[in-house]
């Protein structure tokens, strides 16, 4: 059996508000790409879940369970268990993202 990816309540709801913009303020057919595209990268994890870098936000902060591919300016963290990959956040990658990651993955 593979490796399962599995996006986690938190960011389907991002992966929701990121398509919702994009639909409201640009078009839906460019929110339909985005959502494609981000689907995509995050069923490629399956293959090759350790591909993705550290995020230097975290790694800064002695984290090093979390990584993260790209699909800029999106940002897609995930950390590796076993055959599982959770990803935990889809964000815009120019959002304060060292507050967004230590809020959501840190508890703090």
């Amino acid at each position: 059996m593979g490796i399962q990816v599995v996006v986690t309540e938190d960011a389907e709801r991002d992966l929701e508000d990121i398509v919702t913009y994009i639909a409201k303020h640009d078009s839906p057919a460019n929110a339909q790409r985005v959502l494609s595209r981000i689907l995509e990268i995050a069923d490629s994890l399956a293959v090759a879940a350790t591909r993705g870098s550290q995020p230097r936000e975290l790694r800064g902060l002695g984290d090093q369970e979390y990584r993260q591919v790209l699909f800029k300016p999106y940002r897609l963290i995930y950390r590796v268990v076993g055959q599982r990959v959770a990803i935990y956040l889809i964000a815009d990658g120019r959002r304060d993202m060292q507050s967004l990651l230590a809020r959501r993955l840190l508890g703090g």
